[in-house]
């Protein structure tokens, strides 16, 4: 439920969108919806520049509701098949969990990590290095959108490391039209830019798929 800024500006609030990129309607807080094809090409293509970045400028995970419950147990409350046992501060025990990334159950949390969709270093390159601290804080620890942040096996999150789709895609090839639509939203929430490369791999990815409308929560 996610656009960018630049992209949010490309469109009319209505129960049908039409996505104009000279339409600077949408501020922050607003829900747009547009095609995610469309939502694609009204990302602004730039190079990447990684100059500066560091993992630590991007606190996590922090308990912002202040339960005990800090942002990664909290996606994998959400996010479980069964719901575990909640044990104090925030240890879960039994529960069970898919990882779309790789078509495969788990019943360990332990075997878990919470994935950035689009990671830490590639929001950097792509925008999040103009950020405040609290920005990329509230980036970081996004709640507010579920194709943000995903539970998956540490194995297919350690395989994927810091990439975009132009060099990883998720193994389970039924997965990849959620993967890339959900990229594009997040990039269009977060008024994140794509590289050339990048722009051209989720245009390849999404000619296959259905041009779906995306709900997009601006987040700035």
């Amino acid at each position: 439920m996610r656009l960018s800024r630049s992209a949010a500006a490309a469109a009319l609030c209505a129960l049908a969108v039409v996505f104009t990129p000279g339409a600077a309607h949408a501020e922050p807080g607003d829900t747009i919806a547009v095609p995610v094809r469309e939502a694609l090409a009204a990302l602004p293509v730039q190079d990447e520049d990684r100059t500066g970045y560091e993992r630590t400028k991007f606190r996590h995970w922090i308990d912002a509701d202040r339960d005990g419950c800090s942002t990664r147990f909290e996606v994998l409350l959400e996010e479980a098949v069964t719901a575990p046992e909640q044990g104090p501060n925030c240890a879960l025990t039994g529960g069970s969990w898919y990882s779309p990334y790789d078509d495969t159950y788990f019943t360990a949390a332990r075997a878990l990590d919470i994935d950035h969709l689009v990671p830490l270093a590639e929001s950097w390159d792509s925008g999040a290095s103009d950020w405040t601290a609290a920005e990329r804080q509230a980036y970081a620890n996004d709640l507010g959108d579920p194709r943000a942040l995903i539970a998956v096996s540490a194995a297919s999150n350690r395989s994927k490391a810091d990439q975009d789709p132009a060099t990883w895609q998720p193994p389970a090839a039924g997965y990849r039209c959620t993967y890339a639509t959900d990229w594009v939203a997040i990039k269009t929430r977060w008024s994140l830019a794509v590289d050339a490369a990048e722009q051209a791999a989720l245009f390849g990815i999404l000619d296959a798929c259905p041009n779906t409308p995306i709900d997009v929560t601006l987040a700035r």
